[in-house]
Order: C-alpha cells, then sequence, then structure tokens
C-alpha cells in the first residue's frame, strides 16, 4: 500500500487536516513525504497507530508537550507514563470534588430556610509536643482551644518561629470568631495570613538540628517552613485545613481514620502506582515536601468539612509520630486512653519508645454531647 494523502490519513485517523498539520509542526507526527513543489504531506500506513495513539492521548487531556514524551518512549514505559498522568488528573478531580463538596455545604449552611437540626456539641481537648531523643530543639507547635485545633512541623533554620507564626495566625478565629455565613472566607483569608506570617520570619540559613528532608530539597522552593494541620469547631462540625505531612486522625465507632493526605513526593509516586505504600514507608524521601508555608513554596490548602458526632476522637500530630507508630498502635491508643491528656503523653510516649528520632506534637479532641 503508498502513501497517503493528508485527506485520506486524516480520515483512516479520525484526526483533522488541521491537527496534522499542528502535530507536524510540533514534532509528534512527521510525514513520510512532503511534495517540494506542491507543500503536500504525505503519511504511510504504518503511521496509522501513532496518529490514534496521539489521538487517544489528547482526547484524556494529556498537554501535547508530554504526547511526545510518551511517544518517544517503548510500550512499557509509555503505559507507565499514561498511568502517573492519569494519576495525576484523579487526584486533581478528588481535590476539586473535595473543594465542591465544602462548598456546596458552606452554601447550604448559608440557606435561611434551613434550620440546625442537631443538638448542641463540644469538644474536650489537650495538646503535647515533645523535642524528641535525637534532636536538640523543638520546632514543632502544637495548639489545643475551645475551638482551634492545630498542629505545625517547622522546618529548615527558622523552623520554630515558622511553626508558632503559622499557628498564631490561626488563633485569631477562636477569639475574633467567624462571621456568619463566612466560615470558607475566613478559613481562607487565615491560611494566607498564616502563608504571610511564615515568609516573614523564615529565612534562608541552615540549621544543623533541622529537618533536611524539607524544605529546598523537598522541591518547596524554601528553604525553611512549616506544615499546617488545623481544624476549627464550629459546634457540630469541625473545618479542616491542611498542608503538608501532618495528619489528621478519626477514631469513630472504634475504626480509626486518616482524614488529610500528605502532601509529600513519595506519597505523589504511590498515587501514580510508582511505589507501593509499603516502599513508601521506608523510603529514605518519605518527608520530602510537595506542599508547605514558605517562601516560593506551594501553599495551596486542603479544606474540607467534617460533620462531628457525640463519641468522635480527633487526633492530629506531626510526622514524629506517625512515621515510627504504626497505625494500629496509634488505634489502641487512642481507643484505650480515655482522657485527652493521658491519651497525648501516651501517644508522645510511643513515639519515643520507638527511639524519638524527630520531635512530636500530638492534639487529641473528643466531641461530647
Amino acid at each position: 500500500m503508498g502513501l497517503l494523502t493528508i485527506g485520506a490519513f486524516a480520515k483512516a485517523s479520525r484526526l483533522s487536516p488541521k491537527a496534522l498539520r499542528l502535530y507536524d509542526e510540533l514534532g509528534l507526527l512527521t510525514p513520510a513525504r512532503v511534495d517540494p513543489v506542491t507543500g503536500y504531506r504525505h503519511y504511510a500506513p504504518e503511521q496509522l497507530e501513532q496518529a490514534r495513539l496521539v489521538a487517544w492521548l489528547r482526547r484524556i487531556g494529556m498537554p501535547l508537550a508530554r504526547i511526545r514524551r510518551v511517544c518517544a518512549l517503548e510500550p512499557e514505559p509509555a503505559a507507565q507514563e499514561i498511568r502517573s498522568f492519569w494519576a495525576g488528573v484523579e487526584a486533581d478531580t478528588a481535590a476539586r470534588r473535595d473543594l465542591a463538596a465544602f462548598l456546596v455545604d458552606h452554601l447550604s449552611r448559608k440557606d435561611p430556610a434551613m434550620t440546625a437540626t442537631t443538638a448542641p456539641l463540644e469538644i474536650r481537648y489537650a495538646a503535647l509536643s515533645d523535642t524528641g531523643l535525637l534532636r536538640e530543639h523543638n520546632q514543632d507547635t502544637a495548639y489545643a482551644g475551645s475551638r482551634l485545633l492545630a498542629v505545625a512541623d517547622g522546618f529548615g533554620g527558622t523552623g520554630a518561629p515558622a511553626s508558632a507564626a503559622a499557628v498564631d495566625a490561626l488563633r485569631r478565629l477562636e477569639t475574633g470568631g467567624v462571621p456568619a455565613g463566612g466560615l470558607l472566607d475566613a478559613l481562607q483569608d487565615a491560611v494566607e495570613q498564616a502563608a504571610r506570617a511564615v515568609q516573614d520570619v523564615t529565612g534562608t540559613g541552615t540549621d544543623p538540628d533541622a529537618d533536611t528532608a524539607s524544605g529546598a530539597e523537598a522541591g518547596t522552593g524554601t528553604g525553611a517552613g512549616t506544615t499546617l494541620t488545623a481544624m476549627l469547631w464550629t459546634g457540630s462540625q469541625l473545618a479542616l485545613v491542611h498542608i503538608g505531612d501532618s495528619r489528621a486522625y478519626l477514631l469513630r465507632d472504634d475504626e480509626l481514620f486518616r482524614i488529610t493526605d500528605d502532601h509529600t513526593l513519595v506519597q505523589s509516586l504511590v498515587d501514580e502506582g510508582r511505589l507501593t505504600p509499603e516502599e513508601a514507608d521506608s523510603s529514605p524521601q518519605r518527608s520530602l515536601l510537595r506542599r508547605a508555608l514558605g517562601r516560593g513554596a506551594d501553599d495551596t490548602p486542603d479544606l474540607r468539612l467534617q460533620d462531628a458526632r457525640p463519641g468522635d476522637r480527633y487526633l492530629l500530630c506531626s510526622d514524629g509520630l506517625s512515621t515510627v507508630v504504626p497505625s494500629d498502635a496509634i488505634h489502641r491508643t487512642l481507643a484505650g486512653t480515655p482522657e485527652p491528656e493521658r491519651a497525648v503523653r501516651a501517644l508522645v510516649g510511643l513515639a519515643n519508645a520507638s527511639g524519638g528520632p524527630d520531635n512530636v506534637s500530638c492534639v487529641v479532641a473528643d466531641v461530647v454531647g
């Protein structure tokens, strides 16, 4: 079979002639022959498979630059690249889905036709932060109050003031209150103030006691900064703000749920299928951050609303706990230690009993009628 004209090739590949000309200009699909006189493009039948691949990749929304990379790969690496791309799409979709759900819930609760149907609730809480056994300084900040729960894990030369500044910026929500119907705006404003406060105190210096698995080496573009995981109590709900790899857990009906995602390089590789969760747990790069508060960092927060029930128990913790204490041990301790103050001491004790390689901070809050 001879060469196909651009019209015949377009029909066979289900690509328009305009698209074929663009892909030629971008080097994605070069014609087998271009007539030197007329400039007409001609394609070989064996190019149909690549043309269809380009069309399919465009249909899933892959950018042209990434399609070029896929087309240059052998089949198995190309398949892995497509898996990686789609995992990123699903992660982005999930983040937007969560924000959409947040907005729907937020706006629904502003509807004057809606009335509260739940009995008033309150929280009982405790916070504890410890230096650990190997670090000389504590760069964590843990806070628990009647409306705000927060853990921040600082890194770099000014990690300690960075974590303190982030939590202090949120504490105004506890003392100043949140305008009626303005929860989302209040949270967004508070995170922006926290980001500015952290930028004011972070510098480029290094600290031999700093967490070198974070900061500039993490791709955040900053040598110092902090994570931030916080919950604002509204009487029947907890509004969650999360940036980094500190975590929030919910113990409900004797089941433990992690309600935050780590913003780390390793977690992104797990999401893309490049690492298993078991490999991620033992990876030396597990603390490399993709999002944090600090100069030049991606400080986009995760926001969500968490409906509260009597009997719920929440745990906020820095990675000084979650990276050294297995989740089943955290579960047993939370379920078996009734008072929040005893629970935070027990959790910090578990981290130190496991070597205490990092600062460790915990906040435990119980929802009661």
